[in-house]
């Protein structure tokens, strides 16, 4: 008996992740559906054995999952809803070879896949893109000047001097210093009395102060985190509607609340600097990082035909190119697919054709599209398509 041929649109869908983090109903009211009561962060479309997503009818196998191990192929991405309603960690993420090299080493050190203090759970890197759903997607991205840091430091010092507090000079000095970030930065996440002295001066300062507002935030999340002074060092970015940022290899970031449409490397190798109760592995972070003032990591999509926009950079950090794209549809075009996709309706309605197969993608539908194709489109609202780059 031969093998039905495998159907070129597959219903997919999957259950939100309950992060704490994560705004209550967020995916839900993101797809038009009805909500769990509780925190929903993160959906998840893909094959990431983390939580992959499940085929609702008519495949071969239940998860694409299954449908990486049947084909003999690997989806190159991970597609996600994401729905922040306070800080994320702050995090970093290494190069291709990184990733290999400290999967290997710590496999060979015999640190179980599951253990809280490994760094490294696959051999792959996680670049990443983000696109702001709505207005005021806020996120931390890369290390500002330290011009610009120590002008808030010392406005900051100047207050706490006022109050009898001496408690952010050795950190000022770290980073009015030689290589200034990297010595600010360790000086920090090295801890002890110094540092927590510091942190706590740092957010009596900031008191009620607009312009410091966010260092008041992360203290009510994080009390005498680290990460709060870190925060400082960092651009603090905030998105309108489908504006994007592209987060490479060894920058340093933190998504702070907001809703996006997130594409990334299907990994899980996080090194995270603060924000966190999970273990942070100071001196690998510091390996990762790139020290340098970052100049502006929004992502311009480029602009194709029929009104597609394609968000996608060019070329990986590591001078790789850059495995996946992310498209934006909002009305009637045709989409070239290099590869599987996965796409997902945010909003209105959407109808899919190719080569004789049709599919409807109402609102808050996601679909899997099994090979390369020409994909006719028809409808409006919004669409988003993850495909191979």
């Amino acid at each position: 008996m031969s093998t039905p041929p495998t159907p070129l649109f597959v219903e997919i869908g999957n259950d939100p992740r309950d992060y704490a983090w994560g705004r209550i109903d967020g995916v839900a009211e993101v797809l038009g559906r009805p909500g769990s009561g509780g925190p929903e962060a993160e959906l998840w479309l893909g094959a990431h054995p983390g939580s992959p997503t499940r085929a609702v009818a008519g495949a071969p196998w239940p998860t694409l999952l299954g449908w990486e191990r049947e084909s003999g192929e690997r989806l190159p991405f991970l597609l996600k809803i994401l729905c922040a309603a306070g800080p994320l960690s702050l995090q970093a993420h290494p190069t291709p070879a990184q990733a290999a090299a400290g999967f290997a080493d710590e496999n060979e050190r015999g640190i179980p896949l599951d253990a809280a203090h490994r760094n490294y759970k696959d051999p792959f890197a996680k670049p990443e893109l983000i696109v702001a759903l709505a207005d005021g997607f806020e996120a931390l991205c890369g290390f500002r000047p330290v011009a610009e840091i120590l002008a808030d430091v010392d406005a900051l010092d100047a207050r706490a001097a006022g109050s009898g507090s001496a408690a952010l000079a050795p950190w000022r000095a770290v980073l009015a210093g030689s290589d200034g970030l990297r010595a600010g930065f360790s000086w920090l996440l090295a801890g002890g009395s110094a540092v927590d002295e510091a942190v706590a001066a740092l957010v009596a300062a900031a008191g009620s102060d607009a312009r410091f507002e966010l260092v008041t935030r992360l203290a009510a999340a994080y009390p005498g985190d680290p990460g709060i002074a870190v925060a400082l060092m960092l651009r603090h970015v905030t998105l309108a509607a489908g504006e994007s940022l592209w987060l490479p290899a060894g920058n340093i970031h933190a998504y702070l609340r907001g809703c996006g449409v997130e594409l990334m490397g299907p990994s899980d190798n996080v090194l995270r600097g603060g924000l966190t109760p999970k273990h942070v592995d100071v001196p690998e972070l510091e390996r990762v990082l790139t020290f340098a003032a970052s100049d502006d990591d929004h992502l311009l999509p480029l602009v194709l035909p029929d009104g597609v926009h394609s968000y996608r950079p060019r070329i990986h950090t590591s001078g790789a190119e850059v495995p996946f794209e992310l498209l934006a549809v909002t009305g009637d075009a045709s989409v070239a697919l290099a590869g599987p996709s996965i796409a997902i309706a945010t909003d209105g309605s959407f109808a899919l054709a190719a080569i004789g197969a049709a599919f409807e993608a109402p609102r808050g539908t996601a679909v899997f599209v099994t090979r390369a194709t020409e994909l006719r489109v028809t409808g409006s609202g919004r669409l988003w398509i993850a495909t191979a780059g």
